[in-house]
């Protein structure tokens, strides 16, 4: 697919090279734009059809209401070339930093903001696997409908180089019939679904239009999101250190995807623009040795897994959570005690464990309590003793969900390839509202054509799965994290399907951990019928407030 890329005036061009790297390509890293605008802009652009250089204009600088004209002169007469000089003597300075010390660890001091667009939900968890460093926020398939076309009148999904072009070209037909049919069920169902929605749960008098009509929209993207391809094109707004940006660029130069490849090209090409110095290893020599260390491995890896690990003749049936590593109960309370003690010790750990090995469950429990018992809400997180106390889930999911749950950060995971040999997941409103049919007709179509791709392509074949089939991964996290995991992850306007694995992980932790996992008590165990209600009729609250403090 070439995509036709959004028209500006020349005025409008005037103004956004002043804030953006370019006017007219898929990848661009922000300028002159102050960090909370940044942040704000990022936040309104995860939940909007438009690209971020329209979401700039409508929601920013067409708005006098948010003050922007005031906080960000855009008068390109009285910039420009004095950015070019500051940027090249800052690369300069930087340089001589970098020469002088040795010291990768300057880089994290500065960062950027970038936008990347156009690009696949497969490609999106790739740059998304880059915990540290760098923070993303996405195009959300839970408050979008993605029915739209382009100018072409194609659907928005990737048109796969290798299986449209390449050496797959015979797949061509197929993979573009099947990606096309799947979005023709889900915009064909977008509006029955939320007929039927509105007929099952009509709105309450104290409930506003707007919260209503956000919560029957995020509903019916709950519903249908299984339906679209991992190859569907999603945005993603990025912020991260010039360290974080390096290494990720390096490890999608050695991706075994061409589009993934092609984005740490043009990455790498704007984030020169303006934070260059840090940016500047990710390809040469030095970056393509490091290239190599990471495309061979996966390579040597992969061949040994397919002789034996690798195989899909029997995949034996799983629960969606299991939890394969922990520390027995008592050796996890004595580990989360002395941790607990320690700061407050002038002994070694070593003295401390052996003090703490003479305690009593009684008396363990009691210092644990302590620790514990002023939580009066989820952000009243527990200390770093808990840091101590780990945990390994296989999970099992669909992949829907998996991207929700993969941006938590703080925790280890790894998940396989794509793919339709574990089946997918049924929502339960599809057959009450009188759908199965279409779903299951195309969720079988896609397991047909996925399987004729995968022999000769396992890696491209992932972007025609759609999102309810399910992948496996793995999450490792100590018992602090899983606090923090479980109670912000039940939330009730989360996805039940994600609210489940955090509500089994908690179920788990419970059972071999009781009195460690005691002060999780902000996990929510129910069930809602209308998850974004309760959060939209905070928001209708939220905006009252901010009319009365600033007017309408």
């Amino acid at each position: 697919m070439v995509l036709i890329m959004e028209q500006f005036t020349e005025e409008e061009k005037t103004i956004l090279s002043r804030f953006m790297t370019n006017t007219d390509k898929s990848i661009f890293a922000l300028k002159n734009l102050p960090e909370v605008v940044m942040g704000a802009l990022f936040s309104r652009y995860s939940r909007s059809q438009k690209s971020l250089r329209r979401v700039l204009f409508d929601e920013f600088i067409n708005k006098p209401e948010t003050g922007f004209h005031e906080i960000v002169n855009y008068d390109v007469s009285k910039h420009g070339t004095d950015e070019l000089v500051a940027i090249k003597k800052a690369e300069e300075f930087y340089d001589r930093v970098l020469v002088g010390f040795g010291d990768d660890s300057v880089a994290e001091l500065a960062g950027a903001h970038i936008a990347v667009e156009n690009v696949s939900i497969i490609a999106s968890k790739v740059i998304e696997d880059a915990r540290i460093g760098i923070s993303p926020l996405e195009k959300s398939t839970r408050y979008v409908y993605f029915d739209q076309k382009d100018a072409n009148g194609h659907y928005l999904y990737l048109d796969e180089p290798a299986l449209c072009g390449g050496d797959g070209a015979e797949f061509a037909d197929l993979y573009k019939r099947t990606a096309t049919g799947l979005f023709d069920i889900y915009s064909t169902l977008i509006p029955k679904v939320s007929e039927k929605i509105m007929k099952k749960y009509p709105r309450d008098s104290n409930v506003s239009e707007r919260a209503y009509a956000s919560t029957v929209r995020a509903k019916t993207c709950d519903i249908l999101r299984g339906i679209l391809p991992a190859g569907t094109i999603t945005n993603l707004g990025l912020f991260g250190n010039g360290r974080a940006f390096e290494y990720l660029i390096m490890k999608m130069y050695a991706h075994p995807l061409a589009e993934i490849r092609h984005i740490a090209m043009e990455m790498h090409v704007e984030l020169s623009k303006v934070i260059p110095s840090f940016v500047k290893r990710a390809n040469d020599q030095y970056g393509k040795i490091q290239q190599d260390y990471i495309s061979e491995t996966e390579k040597a890896i992969n061949a040994i897994a397919r002789e034996g690990a690798g195989s899909t003749d029997s995949i034996p049936p799983a629960n969606s959570v299991t939890l394969v590593y922990y520390d027995s109960n008592e050796i996890s309370e004595k580990k989360a005690v002395a941790a607990i003690l320690y700061q407050h010790s002038h002994l070694p750990l070593e003295a401390i464990l052996c003090k703490v090995d003479s305690m009593n469950a009684e008396q363990r429990k009691k210092i644990i309590d302590e620790y514990c018992v002023r939580r009066t809400n989820r952000r009243h997180r527990p200390g770093r003793a808990f840091e101590n106390i780990n945990y390994t889930f296989d999970i099992l999911g669909n992949y829907g969900m998996y991207r929700d749950l993969h941006r938590q950060r703080v925790l280890t995971q790894e998940r396989q390839l794509l793919s339709t040999h574990h089946g997918y997941d049924l929502p339960p409103e599809i057959p009450e509202f009188g759908f199965e049919k279409e779903f299951r007709d195309a969720m079988e179509t896609t397991k047909s054509a996925f399987e004729k791709l995968e022999s000769k392509f396992p890696h491209e074949a992932q972007y025609i799965v759609p999102l309810a089939y399910k992948i496996r991964w793995y999450i490792s996290m100590n018992l602090r994290a899983a606090y923090h995991f479980c109670e912000l992850r039940s939330m009730p306007q989360g996805h039940i399907d994600y609210r489940r694995i955090a509500q089994q992980i908690h179920l788990e932790i419970k059972r071999v951990h009781p009195n460690l996992s005691a002060h999780m008590k902000f996990v929510d165990m129910s069930e809602y019928q209308l998850e974004r209600l309760e959060a939209e009729k905070g928001i209708d609250k939220r905006i009252e407030e901010v009319k009365k403090k600033y007017g309408d």
